[in-house]
């Protein structure tokens, strides 16, 4: 038997392992490798970045604290139908025009009703033709706060939180889904404020500060996208209380009552789901805030009603901004049972949120009946612009074409209604187009109150269209949408839409008679030049009464026109570039 030998230890070659001679070399190269995976890996490995610097920011949030409102007189010195009027501003978030059943409508093909919504505008005045300020969330917003034009206060731009708008870039750059892409300008993002300053500036008057100067309570609920820092807050505005949205998850995703969608085709819902925590803020104490008291659109409500129970014997202004129905998708589990078998499971959870949020509006106005403060309360409900495509929901703007981030019908129409018992006859509608700038003059109007001097008001008392004897004297007859090379202008029925591509091929023109086509199938602008130039002429001149944004537009996002982002895009297909 051949005995076994031992096998000499390893010797290195003559000159030693490289890597042990060199470990420089040695990291050099493992940071080579690193860097492919993570360049391979971009999108995850930024989008982990955002959720682990999310929960870092709100790993110090405080647990549910009972929101301290202020308490107005235990007995009123005078009686409810004798003070001003209550005014109750009610604004959805991206609610599609079709998403309630006022119209015909609902959601699931009318499946789903609004029955709360329904009888608010049955019971009160229909803007028939009805438009938002903007067709983004925030230019809205500051709109329906100040009644006054981007034009003249420089907000033209929704302001998006730190890593956003890159982040979104890459995602969508990563997607294979045929949209044309535009480079996002670095430079003018350098010039952007902070996020917390992007906001309202506090040299604006809202109507907020109009009703506080003239003995009106003012309170705050939701959605504020106005500004975080001093001087933009809702109390640095006018607002006595505030209860603020500090961030956007409607509850903990892991809830047990929660029933959540997410969206794989919609870069902006692949960051929110990363970057949002569930979390409120009380006045000035933001930090990280606190753990609200349940599902955000029912939380809101329950604290509306206590802000109503708190000072129903004194005259209030509650604005109440809902957060619901805007992504990321998530209803409660017991709205998602109740709405049925819908499919897909978005439309399911999307569905489910409309049931909340016309709940809330049920809430409220029973809030008020129980108070015995129906009668003299002015409620206004609206959204903010229309619905959105990257829901991939075909539906929720029918009959109109396009999306929220466009200027057509289907980005701009929104729900008004007006209800005042004491005042205004149930049942009515208005065929004359108002806007989101009409929101402060008519509240300011209605409670009484001056409109601030030496500040330029856009908005009209819509409340004169009520009124046979005043209907008369209404002689407003343009609107402007402007948002730097998004250019609109609605002049009598016709409507012109100007879009500087500016990465294909130039400008695009789009001009509607909507008396005759209300759902803009047919492009007029090479068949009635005279009308395409007096439009033009009015938007150049609107132009040139205007100031420069408060900041530069850094993202051209392209959206189609007529397909959701769940659906692919080819040529031929119609879309416009949204800056922001």
């Amino acid at each position: 038997m051949v005995p076994r030998v031992a096998p000499e230890p390893y010797q290195a070659p003559l000159g030693g392992n490289i890597f042990m001679k060199k470990p420089l070399l040695l990291i050099l190269l493992i940071a080579i490798f690193l860097g492919g995976l993570a360049w391979l890996n971009k999108v995850p490995l930024l989008l982990a970045m955002a959720s682990y610097q999310a929960d870092k920011k709100y790993a110090d949030r405080q647990p549910f604290v009972q929101v301290p409102w202020q308490q107005g007189p235990a007995v009123a010195t005078v009686s409810a139908s004798a003070r001003p009027p209550n005014i109750i501003l009610i604004v959805a978030d991206d609610l599609g025009f079709n998403d309630i059943s006022t119209f015909g409508g609902g959601v699931a093909d009318g499946r789903i009703k609004t029955p709360n919504i329904d009888k608010l505008a049955a019971e009160g005045v229909v803007f028939e033709q009805s438009y938002s300020g903007h067709n983004t969330c925030a230019p809205s917003r500051a709109m329906l706060m100040t009644g006054r034009y981007s034009g003249n206060t420089g907000f033209q731009f929704t302001p998006t939180p730190p890593g956003m708008i890159k982040i979104v870039n890459m995602v969508s750059g990563s997607m294979d889904n045929g949209l044309p892409r535009a480079p996002l300008d670095l430079e003018a993002e350098k010039l952007k404020p902070p996020y917390e300053q992007m906001g309202l500036p506090g040299s604006e008057t809202t109507i907020a500060e109009v009703l506080r100067d003239n003995g009106y309570y003012t309170a705050h609920v939701g959605k504020w996208h106005l500004g975080r820092s001093a001087g933009f807050t809702p109390q640095d505005q006018g607002f006595d209380d505030s209860l603020f949205m500090m961030s956007g998850l409607y509850l903990p995703e892991d809830s047990p009552d929660v029933v959540n969608a997410r969206l794989d085709f919609d870069p902006i819902d692949q960051f929110l789901w990363s970057s949002m925590r569930y979390s409120a803020g009380f006045n000035e104490t933001l930090g990280a805030g606190f753990t609200p008291g349940g599902y955000l659109t029912d939380y809101y409500t329950d604290e509306s009603i206590r802000v109503i129970e708190a000072n129903k014997q004194r005259p209030f202004f509650l604005y109440l901004a809902h957060w619901g129905v805007h992504t990321p998708l998530q209803a409660t589990r017991e709205d998602y049972e109740a709405v049925g078998d819908i499919k897909p499971h978005r439309l399911r959870v999307y569905a489910a949120m409309i049931r909340a949020l016309d709940r809330s509006v049920g809430r409220v106005m029973q809030a008020l009946e129980n108070e015995g403060l129906a009668d003299n309360t002015i409620v206004m409900f609206t959204s903010d612009n229309g619905g959105p495509g990257y829901l991939g929901l075909p539906g929720i703007n029918r009959p109109f074409r396009g999306w929220k981030i466009t200027s057509f019908e289907g980005g701009l129409r929104v729900p008004m209604f007006v209800k005042w018992p004491a005042r205004l006859p149930a049942g009515m509608t208005i065929k004359q187009p108002v806007a989101h700038i009409d929101v402060m003059p008519t509240i300011a109007a209605a409670a009484g109150a001056e409109l601030p001097v030496g500040v330029e008001i856009d908005g009209e008392n819509i409340l004169q269209l009520t009124n046979e004897a005043t209907a008369d004297e209404w002689q407003r007859e343009t609107l402007y949408w402007v948002s730097d090379h998004s250019q609109v202008v609605r002049h009598g029925d016709w409507k012109l839409q100007l879009n500087d591509r500016r990465a294909t091929d130039g400008l695009q023109k789009w001009l509607y008679n909507l008396s005759e086509d209300p759902t803009e199938q047919k492009n007029l602008a090479a068949a009635r030049p005279d009308k395409l130039a007096e439009l033009e002429a009015l938007l150049a001149a609107h132009e040139a009464d205007s100031r420069a944004p408060l900041w530069p537009a850094a993202a051209q996002l392209a959206v189609p026109i007529d397909k959701t982002l769940a659906e692919q895009f080819v040529d031929g297909d119609e879309y416009v570039f949204s800056p922001n």
